[in-house]
C-alpha cells in the first residue's frame, strides 16, 4: 500500500483527478478501451468534476460504478445519477453502464449486471471510497452475500444486503476489484485513515478493504 497524504482537501481532489487521468491515458494508449470504475457518496463528486476536464479520449472508455442501490437511476441515491450528473453531463461522451434494471429484482438485476460488466473486464482503472466500518464497494462486514461476494469465484456483480444500508445492493466482487490494473483510494477524515491503519490486523470478513491494500494507492485528507 502506498499512502499518499495531502494538505487539504482541495488538493486531494487534484491529485486524485491527476492519478486517475495518467491511469486511463495509460490505459487508451495500449488498448481499444478503457474501463473506470467509480464510487459513489458525495466524497469522490469533486473528482468526477475535475475528470470532465480531462483531455482524453472519452468515447473509448467505459465507466461502472463501484455498486448501485437498488433505486430507480434518477433517484437521488442512485450513483448512476451521480456519476451521470457531474461527468457525464459535463460533456464527455464515455459509455455508463448502469448496474440497475427496473423491471428485475435484486439478485436477478446482479445476474443481469454481471453479464454486461464480464465482457469488460478487467477494469483499467479502479476509484474506491471507504466506510469506517472498513467497507469498500457494498461488500459490508457482515452483510448478507459477502462471502459469496469475497469468493475468489464470485461472478462480476453480486447482490448484497446489510443492516448498514436502507436498500438492498448490487455491488462489483472482490475477483473484480482485486483485478483492476490500477487502484485509487480516496479516504478523508482522522477516523478512515486509523480505521485502513486497523483493517491490516483484521479478517476481511470484518474488514473488506484489507483484500486490496497490497497495491493500492491511497489518498488521504484530513
Amino acid at each position: 500500500m502506498k499512502l499518499i497524504e495531502y494538505p487539504d482537501r482541495e488538493s486531494l481532489t487534484l491529485g486524485v483527478a491527476q492519478d486517475v487521468t495518467s491511469a486511463l491515458g495509460m490505459a487508451l494508449r495500449t488498448q481499444d478501451r478503457a474501463v473506470l470504475s467509480l464510487p459513489g457518496g458525495s466524497t469522490p463528486v469533486p473528482v468526477f468534476k475535475a475528470l470532465s476536464a480531462a483531455p482524453l479520449d472519452w468515447d473509448r472508455v467505459a465507466i461502472v460504478p463501484n455498486d448501485e442501490r437498488w433505486v430507480p437511476s434518477d433517484h437521488a441515491r442512485s450513483n448512476a445519477r451521480l456519476i451521470r450528473r457531474h461527468l457525464l453531463d459535463e460533456g464527455i461522451a464515455a459509455q455508463l453502464v448502469d448496474l440497475y434494471d427496473p423491471d428485475l429484482d435484486p439478485d436477478q438485476g446482479a445476474a443481469a449486471a454481471a453479464e454486461r460488466v464480464a465482457p469488460l473486464l478487467p477494469l483499467s482503472v479502479l476509484l474506491l471510497g471507504m466506510g469506517e466500518d472498513m467497507h469498500v464497494a457494498s461488500l459490508f462486514p457482515g452483510a448478507e452475500g459477502l462471502a459469496a461476494a469475497l469468493a475468489n469465484d464470485a461472478p462480476a456483480v453480486l447482490a448484497i444486503r446489510s443492516e448498514a444500508a436502507p436498500e438492498p445492493r448490487v455491488t462489483l466482487t472482490m475477483p473484480v476489484l482485486k483485478g483492476a490494473t490500477e487502484a485509487f483510494l480516496m479516504i478523508t477524515g482522522p477516523e478512515k485513515l486509523a480505521a485502513l491503519e486497523r483493517a491490516s490486523a483484521l479478517p476481511v470478513e470484518e474488514a473488506p478493504v484489507k483484500a486490496l491494500l497490497k497495491g493500492l494507492t491511497v489518498h488521504y485528507a484530513a
